[in-house]
């Protein structure tokens, strides 16, 4: 099991992290998370959606219990440019469905040469465009299962256990949630630690069409960002009789790498037009995301004051404007640029609101950028 050894929460202000979906630019949010691992911020309350369940888990319970190694392995979920350039698809992360193909992984991660190249959160994965086309081949030779009556393209998440330790995630101080929209039921459900397993984490990542819905029970789950990207949901309710958890946070921190207009733009060839179909939907539906829980539910209608403080992490501020058509590649290059881009930016995050956040008054080691 993994070292989970954690400072105690520091008494005073109580805090919640909220990170978004949002997963080709999803190294924003590794590189922000490592700038807060490095400054020594802690949360009460972490919520998480989509793509940002993983990173939230990378950051708190990875495997093997290098929280800073899991965040910078991150980055190798990107395609090597050489390849990427002439086929831009992320085989590594988004794999053939089908039984057949399952078993086909399998056999491939138990064979000594080859299991490397199917654990890329392992210490001894190769990278480099030597062994990403190595990878392309594997992937290529693989069987698949899909058909016009295939649900989805791609086999559900299938790295979920060699990435978290969901042992450690049970032994949290802190509350850690994830979203999934249960379809069977026509209602959001949201686990908390004590339930969260690969299952659930798969759940949450079925997005429509890339994945087929995730059955857990007898109910059909898709992914919760697709329809609230930000998992406001255990802070809040409707309900009288149920007013919602951890009424008495101060400050809720918010990751959101969906909510840029930036985002929308002409596309440059037919899969990003695809790309691009996926995403401009989610940009308005992020922004409104924050805007009804700041006018709904956090407003003190007898003072017409806020009831926390919404501090936003501008994690896209710094990206140079010919850089933006390439944010939502997968592209080791931009994968690369966004890690360090969301790094800067969560330390002028830990820097303006020190006091809030107390964070470490020590310097940040130094960030090892990839050579």
């Amino acid at each position: 099991m993994a070292d989970t050894t954690m400072r105690a929460t520091r008494r005073g202000a109580r805090k919640a992290l909220l990170i978004g979906g949002g997963a080709p630019n999803s190294t924003l949010i590794a590189g922000a998370l490592l700038a807060f691992l490095d400054q020594g911020v802690e949360f009460d309350v972490i919520s998480t959606s989509g793509a940002g369940a993983l990173m939230g888990l990378l950051y708190m319970v990875p495997e093997g219990g290098d929280r800073r190694g899991a965040l910078e392995r991150w980055v190798e979920a990107g395609v090597s440019d050489e390849i990427y350039q002439f086929f831009p698809v992320n085989y590594k992360v988004f794999m053939k469905p089908g039984n057949a193909a399952d078993i086909y992984r399998q056999s491939l991660a138990a064979l000594p040469f080859t299991r490397p190249f199917f654990n890329a959160f392992a210490d001894d994965s190769p990278s480099g465009a030597h062994a990403d086309w190595l990878r392309l081949m594997l992937a290529c030779w693989s069987p698949t299962a899909l058909m016009p009556q295939s649900l989805g393209l791609c086999a559900p998440l299938p790295f979920a256990e060699q990435a978290i330790d969901f042992e450690a995630l049970r032994q949290l101080e802190s509350h850690f949630y994830i979203n999934a929209y249960n379809v069977t039921q026509s209602r959001m459900q949201i686990w908390d630690k004590d339930e969260i397993t690969a299952d659930h984490i798969r759940a949450a990542f079925a997005f429509p069409f890339i994945y087929p819905p995730y059955r857990i029970g007898a109910d059909d789950y898709i992914e919760g960002a697709a329809i609230q990207p930000i998992n406001f949901g255990p802070l809040v309710s409707d309900s009288e009789a149920s007013p919602g958890l951890h009424r008495d946070l101060d400050t809720l921190v918010i990751f959101d790498i969906l909510g840029s207009e930036k985002l929308i733009r002409t596309p440059r060839n037919l899969y990003d037009a695809w790309v691009q179909s996926i995403i401009t939907p989610l940009v308005a539906l992020s922004k409104q995301d924050i805007r009804l829980f700041e006018l709904e539910h956090n407003i003190d209608y007898a003072t017409g004051q806020p009831r926390r403080r919404l501090l936003k992490v501008d994690l896209m501020g710094d990206i140079a404007p010919e850089h933006w058509p390439e944010v939502t590649d997968w592209s080791a290059s931009n994968l690369r640029r966004l890690f360090d881009i969301g790094y800067r930016a969560g330390l002028a995050f830990c820097y303006e609101h020190a006091a809030v956040l107390n964070a470490d008054e020590s310097e940040a080691p130094p960030h090892q950028q990839a050579a």
